[in-house]
């Protein structure tokens, strides 16, 4: 007998599949990682520019490191980490073999115990801390998978990062044997009408942080938070002033012009709802913040640093309207 873990209690589990995943629970998932580079002002910088965030606390002789930069230092880039355990790998494999083979990071929390200073070499360690039961999602049905690294500074603690993943099934499209036989049969996906035609594009997690955002994008209105003691503009919206802390803040609405302050163009992973080549955008709003979204209205190959564009607002489905901005063609 097999058991699902649900609040009334476990219940069997009619395939067996989750009583193999939580064997995974409590397993190293990587054991005495190394980060790549020792905490360094690069980096800071960088991480700084991207964000703007102007603090004085990350620049000169005594900088630290902004706290939110904790997972960076862990990260192995594209060639990865060799320190990686193989139970992490298994559970994986385990998950895409179910046919849940996509996957979305839903949520982080983060701990953090002292500053990080340029000079300091990171280590780490991380456990697979749980994996949730079947769950049924907008996305498609998964299991959440939730991992804990310890990051340590010299050997001292530093921080804790909790990361958690949803590995599902895409909505409306088989699992497993059904699905490979479906393969078989010469499904072309989006492309030739298959069962990623119909896929809808993920709904945006709207919360009591950012929920006036998401109101205002239904009235068609782009609005920046702006804090009501030292008056800095922010987007995204956060509960407080990254500048003087403050909690205090109210909105003022985007001219709805702007350029391109930087771009990438996505080939890969392909994701349903989504048909690649297409380019996603760095935003540098007339009002001096910056938002990441579609550039439309010129091809990807086309798009431009600097680039002039301009506000609107496109309806993706039923239930869904986002903010993208429209590039003219060139000259």
């Amino acid at each position: 007998m097999t058991l699902t873990r649900t609040q009334g209690g476990p219940v069997p589990s009619p395939d067996g599949l989750y009583e193999r995943l939580v064997e995974f629970e409590g397993k190293a998932a990587a054991t005495a990682g190394t980060g790549k580079d020792p905490v360094n002002l690069p980096m800071i910088r960088h991480w700084c520019e991207a964000m703007g965030d102007a603090h004085p606390a990350y620049r000169g002789p005594e900088a630290v490191a902004p706290p939110t930069m904790l997972q960076a230092w862990t990260m192995g880039g594209l060639s990865g980490h060799t320190d990686r355990s193989s139970a992490y790998d298994e559970l994986f494999a385990l998950l895409d073999g179910a046919g849940y083979t996509s996957v979305v990071a839903t949520d982080c929390e983060q701990e953090y115990l002292k500053p990080l200073r340029p000079g300091d070499q990171i280590t780490f360690d991380t456990v697979i801390e749980s994996v949730s039961a079947l769950k049924t999602t907008k996305l498609g049905a998964g299991h959440f998978v939730t991992t804990r690294t310890d990051v340590r500074a010299d050997g001292e603690l530093a921080g804790t990062h909790r990361f958690r993943i949803l590995k599902y099934a895409p909505a409306g499209r088989p699992r497993g044997p059904e699905r490979e036989a479906r393969a078989s049969g010469g499904g072309q996906g989006a492309r030739a009408g298959g069962p990623q035609a119909e896929a809808r594009r993920p709904r945006p997690v709207i919360n009591r942080d950012n929920a006036g955002f998401w109101e205002g994008v239904a009235e068609h209105r782009l609005l920046i938070q702006r804090c009501g003691d030292c008056a800095a503009l922010r987007l995204p919206w956060l509960p407080g002033c990254a500048d003087c802390g403050s909690g205090v803040w109210d909105t003022v609405e985007a001219s709805g012009t702007g350029t391109v302050f930087s771009y990438v163009v996505m080939h890969h992973p392909p994701f349903p709802a989504f048909d690649p080549p297409y380019a996603v955008g760095l935003i540098e709003l007339a009002e001096g913040v910056r938002m990441i979204s579609n550039v439309v209205g010129v091809p990807y190959d086309k798009v431009r640093i600097g680039m002039p564009v301009r506000l609107e607002f496109l309806r993706f489905d039923e239930e869904l309207e986002l903010p993208v901005f429209r590039a003219g063609e060139e000259d």
